[in-house]
């Protein structure tokens, strides 16, 4: 399992700008134009394989440098800003233009590895969720949503109480640090559901490090939370 560190000063503000790359980039140069789910890669995220005229292609972040793979072979471009990154994908996987954005987004080395460790950390952990899962919770593989720029699986049926969303975020408005969340698809009570900003659980990066085994930590958050659901 990937180990846990402290965050490098600077996290959040590379975090938010990688948001901004997933959204604005990688998200909109995946083909067919309307798909944009997003999963983890080495190095942090990107699009799964897709065709694109005739050729084998995938776009992801690796580190703080944007990664085009065409055909086995990549080229690669630093991320100093949005306008950069969209130089090397061009008008062809961007044809709604290329963003200019020329703002500088300051990532760091340190806080991108620590944020691709996060998600490299959450696929893992949601891949060992979904095979202790039941059959009958019908669990989803798991996807980074460039929205929200969190990696998350679903399980159970959409209409039963029972249903949630499991999933990692590196952070967001409501916290600084990264963390783990249940989401409820039926609003629920109780201490289990201790959530800051949403309805739902959710289990702090701080708490995570604090343990000598964060997957084990980790696993039993969700399955306790989806046994209550369940009952």
């Amino acid at each position: 399992m990937v180990p846990l560190h402290s965050l490098p000063p600077g996290f959040a503000a590379t975090r938010d700008g990688l948001h901004r790359v997933a959204e604005e980039l990688v998200a909109p140069a995946r083909k067919p134009q309307n798909e944009i789910a997003l999963v983890q890669s080495p190095g942090g995220f990107g699009t799964p394989p897709f065709e694109f005229e005739g050729a084998r292609m995938r776009v992801r972040v690796d580190g703080t440098e944007l990664v085009l793979e065409a055909e086995g072979e990549d080229r690669r471009a630093e991320l100093d800003s949005i306008a950069a990154g969209a130089e090397l994908l061009g008008p062809d996987l961007l044809p709604g233009g290329l963003p200019g954005d020329e703002t500088p987004l300051g990532l760091d080395d340190d806080a991108a590895s620590s944020l691709a460790a996060w998600f490299e950390f959450a696929a893992e952990l949601l891949g060992s969720l979904r095979k202790r899962l039941p059959a009958a919770a019908d669990a989803s593989p798991a996807i980074l949503w460039p929205e929200h720029f969190d990696l998350a699986i679903e399980a159970g049926e959409e209409a039963s109480e029972a249903g949630a969303t499991y999933g990692a975020s590196p952070g967001d408005e409501n916290h600084a640090e990264p963390y783990l969340y249940v989401g409820p698809w039926a609003k629920q009570e109780g201490e289990l559901w201790n959530a800051t900003g949403f309805a739902g659980a959710e289990l702090g990066y701080e708490e995570l490090l604090e343990t000598g085994d964060s997957h084990s930590l980790a696993l039993t958050f969700f399955e306790k939370r989806h046994e209550a659901l369940a009952h």
